[in-house]
């Protein structure tokens, strides 16, 4: 039964592959693409629930025994995110086909490359061992290497270097912090080195690692280190754009989760002070940077850097109730995100421009398009009943619980800094008197708003539903509070 927790990523990772036979038929690589998303989903969502009735699932590769094989591990924190992962990029896909966003330079591949993205992200959630997680992160990068160059435009070109040189020195200082790790601990199966690292305590060898591993998923989570995103984020077309906000700095955020939580949290100055401090600095940065752009698509992305503090931040201060505020916060993120960008790329689409000085009263003719930027920016400052409501009342109620005040007052004020930054497209962009004449509108096509009104339904089912996702993120946060819960069921059963 174990042999099921490989799918997420095999049954994406396959049909790409079978989608390379179908070239010249876009629709049949559409169709395809979907019903394997969906089915990563739907066996996502069984697998979740068998963890609730069987505890953490591993499963051994070759049937080599922990720690000498490779192996996946499925708990419910990696199984939440995959979970989220799949659905919100099946409704990406949509409006991707809908939108044409397959008709750019390289359309025969474009659907393989989605799922070539999505089966990396999918396998960096689910691998217990630590030079397998540099693999899958490979994959990811490599497809989304291509993904950030389809249109061809020369800003795309300049944002693709830059993206593609930090990911490379990246990589690079990945595996050299794996070196290192290897050849202190002389294993890289993460329960393995939890143990291992636990016996030698927090040496300056094992500080500097640690802080060599901090500097590869903070500048892969944009966690301080983040001034290649909003260029990178800007520019590709909106779907390649949508999955980038949703997905990618997400998995920086689940590999720093994972392994200052796993390995590294003997050490206090690292995995508390130094990682609240770049938590602070990119809440400060972020919000800045959202007020400062008239671009809609790089006020955007300065949100996406916000939400990567705001996350962190429940990571720094580590009680229970704010590791789950963060988890929460990272579920409803992953959404919010990918509405947020589909709703701005749609704006940008039928104005014409990204200037939000440059257009007005859109209300006028996209109402319903309107109305669901307004529901995103509640739900991302947080008002209830919508999703980033328990995030934000968790992470904040964690805060206190440890004294932890200055984050917590960053953390809040930044929910101001978002709530100003995405009002001011709001107002500008909605309201006032229209810019658009009868004959110039173009109409908006119900295959580009069905999949942006899903989502912003997902967000209200989310908030609603809190109470019912609430124990499998609790026994989320459990097994991250407690890295016993985790290495037992991968080295001793």
């Amino acid at each position: 039964m174990n042999n099921i927790i490989v799918l997420p990523m095999v049954i994406p990772l396959f049909t790409a592959i079978i989608l390379i036979f179908f070239l010249s038929y876009v629709r049949v690589q559409y169709w395809l693409s979907l019903v394997a998303l969906v089915i990563t989903a739907a066996l996502s969502g069984y697998i979740l629930e068998l963890i609730q009735r069987e505890g953490i699932l591993r499963l051994d590769f070759g049937q080599w025994p922990p720690p000498f094989g490779i192996l996946f591990v499925a708990d419910s924190f990696a199984t939440i995110l995959v979970l989220t992962a799949s659905i919100v990029s099946a409704l990406i896909l949509i409006y991707a086909y809908y939108a044409g966003q397959s008709e750019h330079d390289h359309p025969r591949f474009f659907y393989s490359l989605i799922l070539f993205l999505v089966a990396g992200v999918n396998g960096s959630f689910l691998t217990g061992d630590i030079f397998n997680l540099f693999v899958c992160f490979e994959v990811m990068l490599l497809a989304s290497y291509v993904l950030i160059t389809l249109g061809g435009r020369k800003r795309q070109l300049r944002e693709s270097v830059k993206y593609i040189g930090i990911n490379v020195l990246s990589s690079w200082l990945f595996l050299v912090a794996i070196a290192y790790l290897y050849g202190t601990a002389g294993t890289l199966n993460m329960a393995h080195l939890a143990e291992r690292m636990a016996e030698a305590g927090p040496t300056p060898l094992i500080t500097v690692i640690s802080i060599l591993f901090l500097i590869v998923f903070s500048l892969k989570a944009g966690l301080l280190l983040y001034f290649w995103l909003p260029g990178a984020y800007s520019a590709p077309p909106t779907a390649v754009a949508a999955l980038f906000g949703a997905l990618l700095t997400k998995v920086g955020i689940y590999a720093l989760f994972r392994i200052f939580s796993l390995l590294f949290y003997h050490d206090p100055f690292v995995s508390e002070t130094l990682l609240g401090i770049m938590a602070a600095l990119t809440l400060i940065g972020g919000s800045i940077g959202a007020v400062a752009y008239n671009d809609i698509r790089h006020i955007v992305a300065y949100n996406v850097v916000i939400a990567v503090g705001f996350i962190l931040v429940g990571l720094a201060i580590a009680t229970p109730a704010a590791i789950e505020g963060s988890i929460y916060y990272l579920i409803h993120d992953m959404i919010a995100k990918g509405l947020l960008f589909l709703l701005a790329g749609t704006i940008v689409t039928l104005t014409g421009t990204g200037k939000i000085e440059e257009m007005s009263g859109l209300i006028r003719h996209y109402p319903l398009l309107g109305w669901l930027f307004f529901i995103v920016i509640l739900s991302l400052v947080g008002i209830p009943p919508l999703s980033g409501f328990i995030g934000k009342v968790l992470l904040g109620q964690g805060a206190v619980q440890a004294e932890a005040y200055l984050l917590l007052g960053l953390a809040f004020l930044s929910s101001l800094f978002v709530l100003y930054s995405l009002l001011r497209i709001f107002l500008n962009c909605f309201w006032g008197e229209t810019t658009i004449s009868e004959g110039e509108e173009t109409p908006l096509r119900k295959g580009l708003i069905i999949p942006s009104f899903i989502l912003a339904m997902l967000m209200f089912g989310l908030g609603l539903g809190a109470e019912l996702l609430a124990p499998y993120v609790k026994e989320a946060a459990e097994t991250l509070l407690n890295p016993n819960l985790y290495i037992e069921p991968i080295l001793y059963q």
